[in-house]
């Protein structure tokens, strides 16, 4: 069993920065993609971020030269720097990860609350 745990969430005025990480842990697994999505009240979840086992790294326009993806060498964790922070920003953000564990397997952290003060 994988789990996915998230931190760096929290209250911050608009214009400022976050980090939010999330690290797997639990059984043997090989990383394929390891993503960041958020999710606003009343709407569905939108992709933000992904990397790639072998770094490569992608991003919606919307958070294009604010926000930047990374993951540890090890690559059991992703970290989500986001920068210039907007109140229009929403408010949940969901790690996710499709892992080899012995067959591609998709798991979700249990979401991180950002919140953005104008």
């Amino acid at each position: 069993q994988v789990q996915l745990v998230e931190s760096g969430g929290g209250l911050v005025q608009a214009g400022g920065s976050l980090r939010l990480s999330c690290a797997a842990s639990g059984s043997r697994f090989s990383l394929n993609v390891m993503d960041w999505y958020r999710q606003a009240p009343g709407k569905q979840r939108e992709l933000v971020a992904t990397v790639t086992s072998d770094g490569r790294s992608d991003y919606a326009d919307s958070v294009k030269g604010r926000f930047t993806i990374s993951r540890d060498g090890a690559k059991t964790a992703v970290y989500l720097q986001m920068n210039s922070l907007k109140p229009e920003d929403p408010d949940v953000y969901y790690c996710h990860a499709l892992l080899d564990v012995g067959g591609l397997s998709s798991y979700w952290g249990q979401g991180t609350q950002v919140t953005v003060s104008s």
